[in-house]
């Protein structure tokens, strides 16, 4: 009988572990596949002027591919330095070269297009999708920068599934938050807000602000 009992002691230290595995495994989990869409994007649809959605409209439609042009040697130059830091950063991230070179000319274009930083841009990607193509939210926002399907019925052509095409759900990001900070006259922090449907909450603009610092040169 004695010697049962540093058995019967380990089993009962097991029975009691299991609880606390299993939370501990519940709780990893969670935290994994919630932690990329803690700030996923929830646009409000809003009743928009005939102007404001006509340009929208055309802007999405654009079918130019995004390929960078440059003026002068100098800006070509400038790009070149911009590609290479980002690319290196982003490679954990991105392994494929061939991905991550189309990614960047995409991002770089169409954030430029919009007339936003790219580094903004690519701050607002890991906040809201951690570099994932397919993300999904809870809330049904999709791909990189987590649009909101009913874009596609607002400006679009109503098909959904353009959203985790690259180039698409890029330039539907960059065209939704500069119509809104055009909306807030140029107050960057109020229009992420927007962009994020938290507007006046200081959660989600900070945490684009910080992740921001990362992609600056």
């Amino acid at each position: 009988m004695a010697g049962l009992l540093p058995k019967q002691g380990r089993e009962r230290r097991r029975w009691w572990a299991r609880p606390l595995r299993w939370w501990h495994t519940l709780a990893f989990a969670s935290g994994v596949l919630c932690a990329p869409f803690g700030f996923a994007g929830n646009q409000k649809e809003e009743a928009l002027a005939d102007g404001v959605r006509v340009a929208l409209s055309n802007a999405i439609m654009d079918a130019r591919p995004p390929k960078p042009v440059f003026l002068t040697p100098a800006d070509r130059s400038q790009y070149d330095i911009w590609y290479a830091a980002m690319s290196d950063r982003l490679k954990r991230r991105l392994p494929d070269e061939f991905t991550r070179r189309e990614f960047l000319e995409t991002a770089w274009y169409e954030a430029r297009r919009a007339g936003l930083d790219p580094g903004m841009v690519l701050g607002l990607i890991q906040v809201e999708s951690a570099y994932r193509k397919y993300a999904v939210s809870i809330v049904g926002a999709r791909g990189y920068m987590q649009v909101m399907p009913f874009w596609t019925n607002v400006i679009g052509d109503r098909d959904r599934s353009k959203l985790f095409n690259m180039q698409t759900n890029l330039r539907y990001g960059c065209s939704i938050l500069r119509m809104y900070i055009d909306m807030e006259d140029g107050n960057l922090y109020l229009a992420l807000g927007r962009y994020n449907g938290s507007r006046g909450k200081p959660e989600y603009p900070n945490a684009v602000l910080s992740a921001w610092n990362k992609w600056k040169l």
